[in-house]
């Protein structure tokens, strides 16, 4: 990971691999990750819950 806690909202796997250059540094010139197609094609199964907004 990048040392960093995935934000609210955001699946932790997106976050990482957009955020950290070593997520893809394997992949060779215009190849695509296997991890992120199946994301863009299936969704993300995990998304880092919100904090309920208590304003009332």
């Amino acid at each position: 990971m990048t040392g960093r806690d995935t934000p609210p909202g955001e699946c932790p796997q997106c976050w990482q691999h957009a955020n950290d250059r070593r997520a893809h540094r394997n992949l060779g010139l215009r190849e695509d990750c296997p991890q992120c197609g199946d994301h863009m094609r299936n969704g993300c199964p995990y998304i880092v819950p919100k904090k309920s907004s208590g304003w009332w």
